[in-house]
């Protein structure tokens, strides 16, 4: 905890912090829903990642996050052994590090820092598979994200309906 920081607004940082991490797990689980099996390798060029690899390199970043959260700072990439390996990974990540920023346990990094490192770098990755669905002839439909029942906690493939969709 900063020694700027009282703790009520480390508290208020750590919920903003979760519910990026909730937003995470929304939007994740919407790219990952319904993608068939095929566009785990699919690659629309030699440069481009495949989506299983950036759907491992996300449980990556998850993993770095809580290593970051608990002062121990460890990147241990791993290799992607299939989408629904990478699939099952990805929210037990987010389920770890969900659970971590609502303990009482002390954050060694900030929540600005771990938002802007590891949870920036996974929105980002979601995006680009969502991109990759468009690209394979799969796409998402669009939402309206603002609209979206979000909730700190809910870090599973559970997730409710979307409350705006469109084309």
């Amino acid at each position: 905890m900063s020694a700027e920081r009282s703790p009520e607004a480390e508290r208020a940082a750590r919920e903003l912090l979760r519910h990026a991490v909730a937003t995470l797990a929304y939007r994740g689980a919407k790219a990952i829903a319904g993608a068939p099996p095929e566009f785990a390798d699919f690659r629309p060029s030699d440069s481009t990642r495949t989506p299983v690899a950036l759907l491992s390199h996300i449980g990556d970043l998850l993993d770095w996050a809580v290593s970051l959260a608990e002062g121990n700072q460890r990147w241990n990439p791993v290799d992607p052994t299939g989408w629904d390996d990478a699939t099952t990974r990805f929210f037990a990540g987010l389920g770890a590090f969900d659970e971590y920023l609502a303990s009482d346990r002390p954050l060694a990094w900030s929540a600005e820092r771990l938002f802007q490192g590891p949870v920036a770098d996974a929105l980002t990755h979601v995006g680009q598979l969502m991109m990759l669905r468009r690209l394979a002839g799969i796409p998402v439909r669009s939402e309206n994200y603002s609209k979206a029942d979000v909730r700190a906690g809910r870090v599973t493939a559970e997730q409710t309906a979307p409350k705006m969709e469109f084309d």
